[in-house]
């Protein structure tokens, strides 16, 4: 099992959190599983950007990001080196400290 740290998002989850995960299981359904509820708007088919998540610890034990998500992180609001599609980044078996943004290109469409 490997554990993955969501820091905490004053709207998503305060408190922060910590899940116990099997290898092979998306940092989204990680998330979702612990009711925590980042947007995906794509229902994880990485067609959109809104799970994007930043991977502050644990980031090279993921899997490489493909093309197709690389194009949609382009998109993303508030994109870093360590930035990940939440529905694509898999965890492996080393623990992961997660980030989640504070908007998503929705949330901030929809503000305006």
């Amino acid at each position: 099992m490997a554990k993955v740290v969501f820091l905490p998002n004053d709207e998503i989850c305060p408190e922060g959190a910590v899940v116990e995960v099997e290898p092979g299981t998306t940092v989204l359904d990680a998330a979702l599983a612990e009711g925590i509820e980042i947007e995906h708007a794509c229902e994880k088919s990485c067609a959109c950007t809104t799970c994007h998540v930043i991977v502050r610890e644990g980031f090279d034990s993921l899997e490489e990001s493909d093309e197709l998500e690389d194009d949609m992180l382009d998109k993303a609001w508030g994109l870093e080196p360590e930035s990940r599609l939440g529905c694509q980044a898999v965890v492996a078996d080393e623990d992961l400290v997660v980030e989640i943004p504070r908007y998503t290109l929705n949330q901030v469409s929809e503000k305006h």
